[in-house]
């Protein structure tokens, strides 16, 4: 696990200038409409009210990016299109890739960290200039960290009660992990119980031909990992896929 950049200053984002306060067709964005599940004392005053506008809603998931591969793979993404990117802390060198791609994306894009697993976790990403925690679990320690340094938290889920209990620890979204066990009618039968708007958010077998069928049932968002970057992969293949993926979103008709 890499450890926090000294030499880089703690970040204390603030929450976006008009962020989105409901779901935005075509974009990770929105929130649960009954704001009781933000009541709870995690939910600090700067935590932003909803995730931000995205288009495409496909977040890019780098795991075991090398740092040194972190400009040239950013780049092939960034001029796909992507306009978000999680790099998972469970590899060597994450927190170093979080740092440049935060430091070269293009305006409104969204870097962050995956596998985030404690608060300390949250702190070194915030610390390297990430802005989204995503975790593959639901620990509401993490949640309330996150929130508390306004940072945009989206945790993993399995079960209805883990998606309750983070909505009330102040997630701006759910990551629905692993949905290949899920399936697109797992989905859907979850998002019927849900606070309207809800960010969802399927990762793990999530491909280009299948984004139609999982958008039917009420996804929002996408994590894509493995289809589209591997350890060792060139930056023109990865932006060949994101083109890919971005091709395919769009015949959706999003």
């Amino acid at each position: 696990m890499d450890t926090p950049f000294d030499s880089l200053p703690t970040a204390q984002p603030e929450p976006p200038t008009g962020a989105a306060s409901g779901s935005v067709s075509g974009s990770i964005s929105g929130s649960p409409a009954d704001s009781s599940f933000a009541s709870t004392p995690s939910a600090k005053s700067n935590r932003p009210d909803a995730l931000p506008p995205l288009d495409p809603p496909l977040v890019a998931i780098l795991r075991g990016l090398p740092a040194e591969d972190a400009a040239a793979v950013g780049t092939a993404l960034f001029e796909a299109g992507f306009r978000a990117v999680e790099v998972p802390l469970n590899r060597p060198g994450a927190l170093q890739s979080i740092a440049t791609l935060a430091a070269m994306a293009p305006a409104g894009t969204l870097i962050g960290a995956g596998t985030v697993m404690s608060p300390q976790d949250v702190q070194a990403v915030a610390n390297a200039g990430g802005r989204l925690i995503v975790c593959p679990h639901c620990d509401p320690a993490v949640i309330d960290e996150a929130v508390a340094l306004g940072l945009w938290c989206v945790p993993g889920v399995g079960t209805a009660s883990e998606a309750f209990t983070a909505l009330r620890h102040g997630a701006h979204g759910l990551k629905l992990f692993p949905a290949e066990v899920w399936g697109p009618r797992g989905l859907k039968a979850l998002k019927a119980v849900l606070p309207e708007g809800t960010p969802l958010w399927p990762v793990g077998g999530v491909a280009a031909d299948n984004l139609a069928q999982w958008t039917s049932a009420g996804a929002t968002g996408f994590g894509i990992g493995g289809q589209l970057y591997q350890p060792g992969d060139s930056a023109q293949n990865v932006g060949q896929r994101a083109r890919e993926f971005i091709n395919a979103w769009r015949a959706v008709g999003r």
